[in-house]
């Protein structure tokens, strides 16, 4: 029998007592790395300077402030949950770890070294430790996963997720990136972003084409297949775009605010709904993992059967 959702097996028991303190020192340790990378930078002290446009100033500024507003709370709760062994931890630590790794991977390489002031390469050291932390994090939350039983999602839930990944793969596809990148393989191109930072343009396409969307794509034929292995690293990717969601809602508003030209009301409104869909939609994927607490008692009966298992 199919064990219900909320409701913890015996070896999902055990392990909410097996704590993970090199996650939670990771995930600890992550979190005060994006957060003094957010200080220094445009933000605050404005000790950081980007080799940018005014533009790619008022989108790092909407990162920065995600970065303090979420994303180091989330990895001081997360590293909390780890600290106690609640099962939960390794899963949700992925959405903090792929995000960083995805933002302040573009931080380091976007920059225009040569052609705009700045001096990015000064806090290179930081860039790299808070892309090494997550990369870290994730590794470590993947290892902590195999030993976990599969998330138990309904059959229903696995083919939503995986067409709303689908979704997201044509809207990063198509709706975000082919009109640019079209433009910028024209003799003559146009578009302010290929122009006036260019570094930073191929980067994120190098990223969101030929890493993201293709695993994102990936996992959604694994849960349109049924496959067990593709449910975790989806909704770590969810949870991420979700954090990411909230950094590109938080760039409109920065843009509408700062008056950059290319600034618009509906992306700042737009992006915002969507950020707050993907995270109700992500919270309900993450709901498996957080049953009811066990008792002594029960956690004694949950050790015993587990202890006679082969």
């Amino acid at each position: 029998m199919t064990p219900s959702v909320g409701v913890l097996t015996a070896h999902e028991a055990v392990q909410r007592r097996a704590a993970d303190r090199g996650l939670a020192a990771l995930l600890v340790l992550q979190g005060t790395l994006v957060a003094a990378t957010a200080v220094v930078g445009p933000l605050a002290l404005d000790l950081l300077h980007y080799r940018t446009s005014a533009s790619g100033l008022d989108q790092i500024r909407g990162s920065d402030l995600t970065a303090l507003v979420l994303v180091t709370p989330l990895c001081f709760w997360v590293g909390r949950l780890a600290w106690r062994g609640h099962p939960a931890a390794p899963v949700l630590a992925l959405a903090p770890a792929v995000f960083t790794v995805y933002i302040w991977t573009q931080l380091l390489l976007g920059s225009e070294f040569g052609r705009l002031p700045g001096n990015a390469e000064w806090f290179s050291p930081l860039l790299l430790g808070v892309i090494g932390i997550g990369v870290g994090v994730a590794v470590r939350a993947t290892r902590a996963l195999r030993s976990q039983p599969p998330l138990r999602w309904s059959r229903r839930l696995e083919r939503a997720t995986g067409v709303l990944l689908l979704a997201v793969v044509g809207f990063v596809v198509v709706g975000i990136h082919l009109s640019p990148l079209v433009d910028a393989l024209r003799e003559h191109p146009v578009g302010d972003g290929v122009l006036t930072t260019p570094n930073a343009f191929w980067v994120v396409k190098v990223m969101d084409l030929g890493l993201i969307a293709p695993a994102s794509l990936l996992m959604a034929i694994g849960l349109l297949r049924g496959r067990y292995w593709a449910r975790a690293p989806a909704a770590a990717v969810l949870g991420g775009y979700a954090l990411l969601g909230w950094s590109v809602a938080a760039m409109g508003w920065s843009m509408l605010l700062g008056g950059t030209a290319d600034s618009s009301p509906g992306l700042a409104v737009g992006a915002t709904a969507l950020a707050a869909g993907i995270s109700g939609y992500a919270a309900v994927l993450y709901r498996p993992r957080f049953g009811r607490a066990p008792s002594t008692a029960a956690l004694a009966r949950a050790r015993r059967v587990v202890g006679r298992r082969p």
